[in-house]
């Protein structure tokens, strides 16, 4: 897993140096060369759809891992309990 969340950070990083590259080249684009801009307008748009899914995939992630420190929570509370109050003596 540690492998797989490691991938998905370079790619949400490789998304945003891609955005910058696009900037930058939008920045340096003509005004009147309309299939330079075409391009740009469909590769700005590919990326932000990417980076909307990576959003997406982090919301997700986040919510699991709510999920799972609320279970946590749960469960200890509950072993708590049953334990009884801990006392300072043995």
């Amino acid at each position: 897993m540690a492998e797989a969340n490691g991938h998905r950070e370079n790619n949400g990083e490789m998304l945003l140096r891609r955005l910058r590259r696009l900037t930058t080249r939008a920045g340096a684009a003509e005004a009147n060369d309309r299939a330079q801009l075409l391009a740009l307008l469909d590769d700005v748009d590919r990326v932000r759809r990417e980076l909307l899914r990576e959003c997406a995939r982090l919301d997700e992630e986040m919510t699991r891992a709510a999920v799972r420190v609320t279970a946590i929570s749960a469960y200890a509370r509950g072993a708590k309990s049953i334990r009884g109050p801990h006392r300072g003596g043995r």
